[in-house]
């Protein structure tokens, strides 16, 4: 047991972060606090309140603490924590690193290009965008106004002539010099105050230049001003322009029945740029009001909210210590940001719509994961199982016995549970033999397993009797107590939907579930996930087998001497030409490594 009287009198009266582990030292949740010497002792009085705090406690094994400079300090590395470790009973929001942004690169030419993940790269980033398909249709807006360069830098280098995007005056092609450098400049200066939101200060700048360059009889160069300011013009007349307010990110909560739903409306430069729900996880018997606050830090102090943090945040209800979580946001982008409770006028309006928007999301969630909740238990009275929490499906992909991929997917109590899913490179069987495949698949996934409690309650195996025989023979000496039910799901004759076998290890000859029944239902969903999941996996293996490189796969050529074989012969198709006798003047290629690249490549 803690001892948590000892623990009490060694913690500060100073700001910091506290993390509690179980006694398998997990972190199972993270908390700041102003002063931690009174915050930790809210946990371990008499009476405590609220059925998570007490669950939590009665867990607690240790106590970890980090004393910082001030609550902000704390509030950023709490944050940082929860993200690192994802406590079981902190409320997590796992989707915010999916956003994606638009990236300006910092070369002498910079490239525009869609962004996701971390920001490795130097340049300027704009958004977050709402979606993919936002991004897409802004940079395909842009290669019409602003024709910069969408390439790749390897295509951009190896370029002596322009490519079909400068003919359809999608690019100014500046890699074969048809624009000067300045002008090249102007224009990605340009970009950036369009995305910047700044498309009326940008729209007189290019008036003045047009007047400017028809003064100086360039006519030609002021006729090419006028086609991007009608552009413009257009674009600003099919936008829908929100009001007085430049930027701001308005934040409605619905909570009900147990799902939190979070919906989020982006307004810049006077438009809405887009919006999306946030499902974050909540732990059970959570305070309501902990769900905002939460959300609010990991989201903004974490990359997804990024250094386009909008200078208000218009929030559905009053959140705790809302001044010092303001701060910190503020400090993380540079600018100061504060958070606004409207009542009335236009800002009360986005709200209003950003809660119906999360209503209606939340009651979405509800009505899906009450069917997903009836399609399990259907399932399990189905296969007379005491228990069914996690389920996972296996599939083998394949052309003609090459490139075999073996896909497992997890479903658990949610539906797909994504983080679980996992390939597997299937080598060392006859090429073709889908029994042998399956073997490999599940000695893969379950031969080093330690953990009883990651071991599911149901394995689906899609193909028929060869197949289950295989999972059959593989768990006949499981050394686990609890062993898994084994059920294949093989396709009827026409290979249609709702007509799928199944088949039992005590049942070989099988039976079938009406078409309209909820637990087929679910044994197909997870059945087409397992496919998809596979094929894709073959599909990009195929891929890089067939762009693959004859010289990848030669003892003692390396990458140094790849790159002096494909500079010094003008690239793979001069390497794939050459004669023993010229491989061997390249410089660090010895004529018996000549010998054997050239029986490479012609074997190829």
């Amino acid at each position: 047991m803690f001892d948590a009287k000892s623990f009490l009198k060694t913690a500060p009266h100073l700001p910091g972060v506290y993390r509690m582990l179980d006694q398998k030292e997990t972190v199972i949740y993270v908390g700041k606090a102003k002063d931690l010497k009174k915050r930790l002792s809210s946990y371990f009085r008499q009476n405590v309140s609220g059925s998570k705090t007490r669950a939590l406690v009665s867990h607690i094994h240790s106590v970890e603490l980090t004393v910082t400079q001030s609550e902000t300090e704390a509030l950023i590395l709490e944050n940082n924590l929860i993200k690192q470790y994802l406590p079981k009973y902190n409320i997590l929001l796992r989707d915010d690193k999916s956003y994606p942004f638009i990236l300006i690169t910092n070369h002498k030419h910079p490239r525009i290009s869609a962004h996701r993940g971390p920001r490795k790269v130097e340049g300027q980033y704009f958004g977050p965008y709402p979606s993919a398909g936002a991004v897409w249709q802004s940079l395909k807006l842009l290669q019409k106004v602003f024709p910069i360069r969408q390439c790749e830098d390897g295509f951009y280098r190896a370029r002596t002539r322009p490519c079909l995007q400068y003919q359809l005056k999608l690019c100014s092609a500046p890699c074969v010099g048809k624009i000067s450098d300045e002008d090249y400049a102007a224009q990605v200066k340009n970009t950036s105050l369009f995305l910047s939101g700044k498309s009326q200060q940008l729209i007189e700048q290019l008036v003045q230049q047009m007047e400017q360059a028809s003064s100086e009889m360039a006519f030609e160069k002021a006729a090419q001003f006028r086609d991007q300011i009608i552009s413009l013009r257009k674009v600003q007349e099919q936008q829908y322009v929100s009001g007085d307010h430049e930027e701001m990110d308005v934040i409605a909560l619905e909570w009900s029945h147990g799902v939190a739903c979070i919906h989020v409306l982006f307004v810049r430069d006077h438009k809405v740029l887009g919006s999306k729900n946030f499902f974050p996880k909540v732990p059970a018997g959570s305070d309501p009001e902990e769900i905002l606050p939460s959300f609010l830090a990991q989201f903004y102090l974490s990359g997804a909210g990024g250094q386009m943090v909008p200078k208000e945040l218009v929030l559905s209800e009053q959140i705790a210590d809302d001044e010092q979580l303001a701060q910190a946001i503020g400090e993380l982008a540079q600018r100061k940001v504060s958070f606004v409770y409207a009542k009335r006028g236009e800002k009360a309006r986005y709200l209003a719509l950003a809660q119906k928007n999360a209503q209606l999301a939340a009651a979405t969630k509800l009505s899906v994961k009450e069917q997903v909740a009836v399609r399990y238990r259907e399932l399990r009275q189905t296969l007379k199982l005491e228990l069914l929490e996690r389920m996972e499906c296996f599939d083998i992909s394949h052309t003609m016995g090459q490139s075999t991929i073996a896909s497992c997917v997890v479903f658990d109590g949610q539906g797909p549970n994504k983080s679980e899913y996992r390939r597997f490179n299937v080598e060392g069987i006859t090429p073709g033999d889908d029994y042998a495949a399956m073997l490999f698949a599940l000695n893969k996934r379950y031969g080093k397993l330690t953990d009883e409690s990651r071991i599911p309650d149901l394995i689906l195996i899609d193909g028929g009797q060869g197949q289950l025989t295989q999972a059959i023979n593989f768990f006949t000496d499981w050394p686990f107590t609890k062993k898994p039910l084994l059920v294949g799901v093989a396709k009827g004759t026409s290979r249609k939907p709702g007509l799928e076998t199944l088949i039992l290890p005590d049942n070989p000859a099988g039976f079938s579930l009406p078409s309209e029944s909820p637990a087929l239902h679910l044994i197909q969903q997870i059945r087409d996930e397992a496919h998809r999941f596979a094929i894709t996996g073959h599909r990009n293996k195929r891929g890089k087998a067939i762009i693959k490189s004859p010289l990848e796969n030669i003892d003692g050529v390396g990458e140094k001497r790849r790159q002096a074989l494909l500079q010094y012969l003008g690239g793979l198709h001069g390497v794939m030409q050459a004669s023993v006798d010229e491989l061997a003047t390249v410089p660090g290629i010895s004529r018996q490594q000549a010998e054997k690249i050239y029986q490479a490549c012609h074997n190829n």
